[in-house]
């Protein structure tokens, strides 16, 4: 046939193709409108492929140690409230007026805790955010004027770019057992400061004084430890922690309650996300052909301090510990870096046995299984 007569085909084609049935909603008119998509590519329903993004209203609150400003997303309505219970039942009233999903707040070392806890209570998530990750988030922003005010829509701003999960508050017992733990350390660090202030004074009555406090440090350590070890027994599962962690010889009951006050993640995160939490992962520093040198930053400064002392104990016993050290020496490492590297070592091992613990309490505790 000619080309001629298959064009006078086309029409007649046309004509006798059956013809679809009328669009009779807006999604079919939407769906059979002319697209550039390949041939081979098939087209679905736009009720599946599109995706609403609905922005979650988060309250941004810059704590200090007399006030919360508080604001509305980066640039939104903004109050200022003292940092009191009444203070922060306003703040409260202010977030549910405005339709508040989400309260962010920065870590203040302890001025947030009121706030965090009563916003919790009464059914506001709260995130607590590194200041430090607040603030370079603000200066990679091009915003280099700090105030309280432009603080507050930074944490709003910095949360909802990150997406910052709410996280829920600790249990009494916890709270109970880290307020413990800290003030064990506190006296520890005055009792040695106090003894070694005492090798250098030789008048008399000042030496009394020096007997007298560190007798009641003394039986206050006693006290605390006491407590501390009491509160480890109650839980079941803090009890099966203690005696998984005293199973590495070298591990003692500060050790032990410090893991649990102050990293209560362990067994239940990743070695290399605990390794961060402590800040004994190694971090790159590489940029194309350049390799940098790793090194640890950050991370909870009280438990790696603890861990570079008793990871020297637990090499006198362990021979896996004393291998790895010599072989690190022969290697030519620096001794800090021996020092990490045993404490990251140690860790881990905390970390692998919290896990397993973690999993046996969890299999047994777990309801039963109904089968069908």
């Amino acid at each position: 046939m000619s080309l001629r007569g298959v064009r006078d085909l086309e029409p007649l084609a046309r004509r006798t193709a059956p013809v679809p049935p009328l669009a009779t909603t807006a999604g079919e008119l939407w769906d059979r409108r002319r697209s550039h998509a390949r041939p081979n590519s098939r087209q679905t329903s736009i009720a599946r492929t599109r995706q609403v993004t609905v922005a979650k209203m988060i309250c941004g609150v810059d704590v200090s140690s007399f006030s919360l400003e508080a604001c509305i997303g980066p640039q939104g309505p903004a109050r200022s409230f003292p940092n009191t219970p009444e203070g922060s039942a306003e703040l409260l009233a202010f977030c549910r007026q405005h339709g508040v999903e989400l309260v962010a707040m920065e870590a203040t070392g302890g001025y947030e805790k009121q706030s965090f806890s009563l916003l919790w209570a009464h059914g506001l998530p709260v995130a607590l955010l590194n200041p430090r990750a607040v603030r370079r988030f603000a200066e990679g922003m091009g915003l280099l004027e700090k105030t309280d005010r432009i603080d507050a829509g930074v944490i709003a701003w910095f949360a909802a770019v990150k997406r910052i999960p709410a996280c829920a508050p600790v249990s009494a017992e916890q709270q109970r057992l880290k307020a413990l733990v800290t003030r064990l350390r506190q006296l520890t660090e005055l009792q040695a400061a106090q003894r070694n202030q005492r090798l250098l004074v030789r008048e008399t009555t000042v030496l009394a004084s020096f007997r007298e406090l560190l007798a009641l440090v003394a039986s206050q350590i006693r006290t605390l430890e006491t407590a501390i070890a009491a509160l480890i027994a109650a839980d079941p599962l803090w009890q099966k922690l203690d005696q998984a962690f005293r199973s590495i010889k070298g591990v003692a009951d500060c050790t032990v309650a410090r893991l649990m006050a102050e990293m209560p993640e362990i067994g239940s995160a990743s070695n290399k996300a605990v390794s961060k939490l402590a800040g004994l992962a190694p971090l790159a520093r590489d940029s194309g052909k350049s390799q940098g040198q790793r090194t640890v930053r950050g991370g909870r400064r009280d438990v790696r301090a603890i861990l570079f002392v008793v990871a020297g104990v637990v090499r006198r016993y362990d021979a896996d510990f004393a291998a790895f050290h010599q072989r690190l020496s022969a290697a030519g490492k620096p001794k800090k870096v021996i020092r990490i590297a045993l404490a990251h070592k140690l860790l881990v091992r905390l970390n692998a046995k919290a896990r397993e613990v973690r999993n046996e309490f969890a299999r047994r505790t777990s309801p039963p299984v109904a089968l069908s």
